[in-house]
């Protein structure tokens, strides 16, 4: 083993019944530097990280930090002994308050009693470290998701790990709060930290990291420094073939039109307020806008999950009035929510009971009961069109990677038929060669006449994607443009429209 390195994984091995999920895969990172894992999902990204964690054991290989070999029970352990890891779905308690999730399990303690001011004065002191405009009492719920991730981040400075482990970091920031990240993690490795730095985005890759490895198919491919390799490179080794075009060529033309919103609002704020437009089969309509303008709240108003305050929905000609979401359904309506954990699947489940649950009819017999084998027939339709990377329908949905979960969400609002698909930041979280199978659903939803919402954060998919973009700001329709015409320059001038 070589002493420069902090951390250090050799030749880990990890199967599953009916999957090889890690063979022979090495990693290891050096004091100060951001070392970027890369893959497809579904490539072993995930399992390498909880074997290092302890949440798996492995199979064979060997695990050394700072020079000895170490073999973690738990997060718990790996946390005291200097490891931590930020993960990309939300891990905190949404009704306490901000300083009680960066402490939680290790409340500072005066006697018998939680010493209340010293947490508030240590959160305080990191928040500030970090510049994040957070009071240590706010109530973590009621705050953004992004800020919600900053503070995770917070939560495992505080810690003083000399590895931390960031897991799509930056998929709920602006560029302004990815700033702030990155200010951040430049001070950690000044400091002599090591950072696992795991994403989907290239650009950032190229910012932010010294070294990236990529695996594939479980399997270590190369570690390069990134000076020394080109984008299409890394996408090359991640996918195993070149991907010449990062969008698939649009090759519809945009129909009748099949749904008009009319000077929408929603109540309770945030709100939505006056927005109108018009949706035409075939159409695929992006919706663009900064952390905080309203983008989700405006989808899951037309979805009938949020109360509409006023206004009118009119589909196909006929005014509807959604007091449920099961009435968007039934009228062919479907959403893909942003937060897939949160709200989009049931971690309890399997993949097979994830993927039926909107079309329980389809599963059942004449008696009213549900048919296993219909069932089953219909999951792997769904897994074979969506190229769902999985040992079997009986997989839990939690133990699938972020990518593979959003398919299965999609394959199940694609068995329902909807008439009008609604996506919010269906690719948040994805690898490149996931992130163009969706693209090319979406068009391929479009030329079968189905008209698809696209709500996105990153303005060069919408402009790849999309046939026009309306511009969010501040709950309010800024605007809306040709994607073949618009520029990012003048997305973001709407985006900032009423700020």
């Amino acid at each position: 083993m070589n002493n420069e390195y902090l951390l250090e994984m050799r030749g880990i091995c990890k199967s599953f019944p009916g999957v090889q999920a890690l063979k022979d895969v090495s990693l290891n990172v050096k004091p100060g530097e951001v070392h970027a894992i890369m893959g497809e999902n579904g490539a072993g990204k995930s399992t390498l990280m909880k074997c290092l964690f302890g949440l798996y054991s492995i199979d064979a290989g060997e695990i050394r930090f700072e020079g000895e070999p170490v073999s973690f029970s738990g997060p718990l352990d790996a946390l005291k002994r200097g490891i931590s890891m930020v993960q990309q779905e939300l891990d905190q308690v949404p009704e306490r308050n901000v300083m009680e999730n960066v402490f939680l399990g290790r409340y500072p303690r005066r006697g018998p009693f939680i010493d209340e001011q010293r947490m508030y004065l240590d959160t305080l002191e990191v928040l500030k470290h970090l510049s994040i405009p957070v009071n240590p009492r706010d109530i973590t719920g009621k705050l953004s998701v992004s800020v919600r991730q900053l503070i995770e981040i917070a939560k495992a400075i505080s810690y003083g790990s000399k590895v931390i482990v960031l897991d799509e970091p930056t998929s709920s920031l602006t560029e302004v709060e990815t700033k702030l990240l990155f200010d951040a993690i430049r001070r950690l490795t000044a400091d002599g930290c090591g950072v696992i730095y795991i994403s989907h985005k290239l650009g950032e890759v190229f910012e932010i990291c010294d070294r990236v490895t990529v695996l594939r198919d479980g399997m270590f491919v190369t570690c390069k420094d990134v000076k020394d390799v080109t984008a299409d490179q890394i996408i090359a080794a991640m996918v195993n073939r070149p991907l010449t075009n990062r969008y698939p060529p649009k090759a519809n033309r945009p129909g009748e039109v099949v749904l008009r919103v009319e000077n929408l609002s929603s109540y309770y704020p945030p709100q939505v307020k006056n927005v109108s437009f018009e949706l035409r089969a075939g159409e695929i309509l992006g919706i663009s806008g900064l952390v905080g303008s309203r983008r989700t709240e405006l989808v899951e108003t037309i979805f009938g999950y949020r109360r509409k305050a006023g206004g009118r929905i009119v589909y196909k000609g006929k005014e509807l009035t959604f007091r449920h979401t099961s009435g968007a359904i039934r009228h062919g309506f479907s959403l893909v929510t942003e937060e897939r954990r949160a709200s989009g699947f049931f971690p309890m489940l399997n993949i097979r009971e994830n993927t039926i649950i909107a079309s329980l009819r389809k599963c059942m017999n004449r008696l009213g009961f549900l048919q296993n084998s219909r069932a089953a027939a219909i999951t792997k339709q769904s897994i074979d069109a969506l190229n769902i990377k999985t040992p079997s329908q009986r997989t839990l949905i939690r133990d699938l990677s972020g990518g593979n979960q959003q398919k299965v969400i999609l394959g199940r609002w694609l068995l329902t038929g909807p008439d009008v698909l609604l996506l919010d930041e269906p690719t948040r979280g994805i690898d490149v060669g996931a992130k163009y199978e969706i693209y090319q659903l979406m068009i391929n939803l479009a030329v079968e006449g189905k008209a698809v919402i696209f709500v996105s954060s990153e303005m060069p998919e919408l402009l790849g994607v999309a046939d026009r973009i309306l511009v969010m700001s501040n709950g309010q329709m800024a605007g809306i443009v040709d994607a073949a015409e618009a520029t990012q320059e003048e997305i973001m001038e709407l985006c900032v429209r009423y700020l």
